[in-house]
């Protein structure tokens, strides 16, 4: 048996598959390494059903997710899988690498993940090529559902946000200005807090405003990332993953558009990609 998991901040996608057929599959909240030690993934681990039902069986384990950026964070994640996965080999590597895997294949391509955070890179379809974006939520993720979150909540503080999301916003959170500031400054994982917006975004996403401000972000992200990758690599097609590309997908297909840019291929979730290519190969 094979588990291929693929996590973002907020949450983890789970497939567990004996040969062809998938066992089970299920959600845990998100593991990354710059907000999780090994202890407190190792309880995670130990709290859910379905893998304490089939730890022994599980050969190989591959994990995914945010936060992989040095050895020493690899690790952290790797050393609480093989503590729980006594009998399997766990393989662990960024996202990045898993939307590469699960849109290119093994044919090279330009990779943009638009979901919790952002990033993008160059695969040849063998490794990914090192660059220096995925800063992460304070620095960069451009578009993503971290930074939508934001600006929706920036403007909400600053009293810039139009009177009627304004309105919307208080009767569906009812946040004021501390408690916001505590969430984003002094309680663990602020990126979470401030990704939680993205369904605000898109149950409001006919407003101009909203419509404006997820644009902006595609805007960023594309001139900023994608573009000069394409200028890099001219004959690669390019790829987005992540629940904020398909959530907006129309959106950002024009967005690219107006840059002379063809999206190959969006896709929600990598997780099924993944586990088909996986099976393949064991």
């Amino acid at each position: 048996m094979i588990a291929v998991v693929y996590s973002g901040s907020n949450f983890a996608n789970w497939k567990l598959a004996q040969k062809q057929t998938v066992v089970q599959s299920f959600k845990t909240n998100g593991i990354n390494p710059f907000a999780s030690d090994e202890k407190s993934i190792l309880a995670l681990l130990n709290k859910n059903i379905h893998l304490i039902h089939h730890a022994e069986e599980i050969k190989r384990i591959y994990f995914f997710g945010p936060g992989i950026t040095s050895y020493k964070h690899k690790q952290i994640v790797y050393n609480a899988f093989s503590k729980f996965f006594r009998f399997g080999k766990v393989v662990v590597e960024d996202d990045i690498y898993a939307a590469a895997l699960a849109t290119c294949q093994d044919q090279p391509g330009i990779v943009c993940i638009l979901g919790s955070g952002s990033n993008a890179a160059y695969f040849d379809g063998k490794k990914i090529k090192p660059n220096n974006y995925g800063l992460g939520y304070i620095l960069a993720d451009e578009g993503s559902a971290n930074w939508i979150g934001m600006k929706i909540v920036k403007s909400f503080l600053n009293k810039t946000l139009p009177d009627g999301l304004h309105k919307k916003f208080v009767e569906k959170f009812d946040l004021d200005r501390k408690q916001i500031l505590d969430k984003v400054y002094k309680q663990p994982q602020p990126a979470v807090f401030l990704s939680s917006f993205r369904n605000f975004a898109k149950d409001n996403i006919q407003e101009p405003y909203m419509t404006g401000l997820v644009k902006t972000g595609f805007q960023n992200f594309i001139s900023s990332y994608t573009i000069p990758l394409i200028k890099e690599n001219p004959a690669a097609p390019v790829y987005f993953v992540g629940t904020v590309a398909s959530l907006y997908q129309e959106l950002l297909q024009q967005t690219a558009h107006e840059q002379n840019i063809t999206i190959a291929n969006i896709i929600k979730e990598p997780i099924n990609n993944l586990l088909t290519y996986y099976i393949n190969k064991n």
